[in-house]
């Protein structure tokens, strides 16, 4: 059954490794995957895309409303490989590279694992809904600004990193966090999420100048309040998929661009909010089931497109070297591409 989800493999010149990082005990330590490039290497290990049954049972709580659902999505999708080496040799710097967390959660995971204080037991904690009598608004902003300073420390813990600091793995993985001292460029730093992920990126960029800037993948504006719109310092791509947005939200992101110049706005069509996830690659039927409707663009075409809009934004904003120039026209709103704002299709591959 492993077939019933295929990810597709990395298109960039680097192979990828990735593992898995805990650094402290307590709510003001990090749980983060971490993604990288490494060296081939022959018999490589692909960590599975579900790592724990209890992730399974999370996601049929929330997308379904029925946890006895838990098991028939871990027989679909349950032995389905991630295509990236697993603690991988990290490839020593040689020109630009880019490292990636995944912070606090991984891609559909509706519930999240952390350690207590005491004994180092494990706690799983399910996703939560807003309580009875209490307004959406309130609730989502305190989670957001959680999320945005996990972001910051995340930076800090890799800056600690550069700086010497000998920074201890709780999970006790077999690689080593000190070997990413000398291959680490902090001074090209973005951040980038999807969903309530998008709007906790933009949020960073307001906590945390060191973020050169932000990609926000579909992203859910409800929960940034109004006060620190004109606070967003820095450039921001909003790429959107057709079927999720409302005209209110895209109306804030509207207002951010109207004060700030360096802000773009596209739109995807024929994708739905998943597209951006790895659920995308989800058989038909399957995905039917858990999320009732798909887009109609194909979605390695979809992700092809996100991929290479952000690569051009990145390196326009990054200074990257890489070549990634030939996307800079809809960036820019020029040529025979569309203007900003304007929904971005298929015609445009």
């Amino acid at each position: 059954m492993g077939g019933m989800l295929a990810l597709p493999p990395a298109q960039g010149p680097h192979q990828v490794g990735c593992t898995d990082v805990m650094v402290g005990h307590t709510r003001q330590g990090l749980f983060l995957r971490l993604f990288y490039p490494c060296l081939p290497r022959a018999g490589a290990t692909e960590p599975l895309w579900v790592p724990r049954p209890e992730y399974c049972g999370g996601l049929a709580d929330v997308t379904l409303g029925r946890r006895w659902c838990s098991a028939l999505i871990g027989i679909a999708i349950g032995s389905c490989k991630v295509p990236v080496s697993w603690n991988g040799p990290l490839k020593p710097h040689s020109g630009p590279c880019t490292l990636q967390s995944a912070q606090s959660w991984r891609p559909g995971a509706s519930w999240w694992q952390r350690w207590s204080t005491e004994a180092g037991t494990e706690e799983w904690i399910p996703f939560r809904r807003v309580p009875q009598g209490q307004k959406e608004f309130y609730f989502r902003n305190k989670q957001v600004h959680q999320r945005a300073q996990e972001c910051v420390r995340a930076l800090r813990l890799f800056q600690g990193i550069t700086g010497g600091r000998s920074v201890p793995n709780v999970l006790h993985q077999d690689w080593d966090l000190s070997m990413l001292k000398d291959n680490l460029d902090l001074t090209k730093v973005a951040v980038m999420g999807h969903s309530f992920g998008g709007v906790t990126a933009v949020l960073a960029l307001v906590k945390e100048p060191s973020f050169g800037c932000a990609v926000a993948l579909d992203a859910w504006m409800f929960p940034l309040e109004n006060l620190l719109y004109p606070e967003v310092p820095k450039p921001v791509l909003f790429i959107n998929t057709e079927k999720f947005q409302t005209p209110k939200s895209v109306a804030k992101m509207k207002r951010l661009s109207s004060r700030n110049s360096q802000m773009r706005i596209v739109t995807v069509l024929g994708t739905v909010h998943e597209d951006q996830t790895d659920f995308a690659f989800l058989p038909g039927k399957l995905f039917s089931l858990i999320f009732s409707r798909r887009g109609t663009l194909d979605p390695h075409k979809a992700l092809a497109i996100t991929s290479r809009a952000a690569l051009a934004f990145l390196q326009k904003h990054l200074k990257l070297q890489e070549q990634f120039g030939q996307w800079d026209e809809l960036l820019e709103g020029v040529g025979d591409s569309v203007a900003p704002d304007a929904p971005f299709g298929r015609s445009h591959l």
